[in-house]
């Protein structure tokens, strides 16, 4: 029987314009936290910066985070500053229990007339076992997560 590989998308519009947005997505590691103290409790660099490629990061769920992910260990895969885009793999964690294999990315588009801008964000994953169900919970907490950094950024 093949495991089972998905790919999930969303997206979602905030008011702050792009280049702002993204910096606060490259910043991670100290503006989640701030913005969401009860989603992240903390996010701890291993490697790196939490920045360049192979960095490698651990966020610590806050108690509003999901029960059945409350550690995961990511690493930067890829960084396009230009074009406004991370990817992500998940290499250690709660997460893994339930995903042999877990890759994230995150991009900023511009709405134009700096009205804003478009944040998509998807995954691929591949299931440790038929019983999983598809990682939705991840996506409601992405899109989640980019809407308190946008009013943290435009309440900062």
């Amino acid at each position: 029987m093949a495991a089972s590989v998905g790919k999930l998308e969303a997206e979602t519009e905030v008011k702050s314009n792009a280049d702002k947005f993204w910096g606060a997505i490259r910043d991670f590691v100290t503006i989640f936290p701030k913005a969401s103290p009860t989603d992240y409790k903390s996010i701890q660099i291993l490697e790196g910066d939490g920045k360049v490629v192979g960095s490698v990061y651990t966020t610590i769920s806050g108690d509003q985070g999901n029960e059945a992910v409350k550690t995961v260990t990511e690493k930067i895969e890829s960084v396009d500053d230009a074009k406004r885009t991370i990817i992500y793999s998940v290499i250690d964690g709660d997460l893994l229990k339930y995903y042999k294999r877990y890759k994230g990315y995150v991009n900023v588009t511009p709405k134009g007339d700096d009205n804003g801008s478009l944040v998509k964000w998807s995954c691929e994953y591949e299931k440790a076992s038929q019983d999983v169900p598809e990682p939705n919970f991840m996506a409601e907490a992405a899109i989640n997560t980019f809407l308190k950094v946008d009013h943290y950024i435009l309440n900062a």
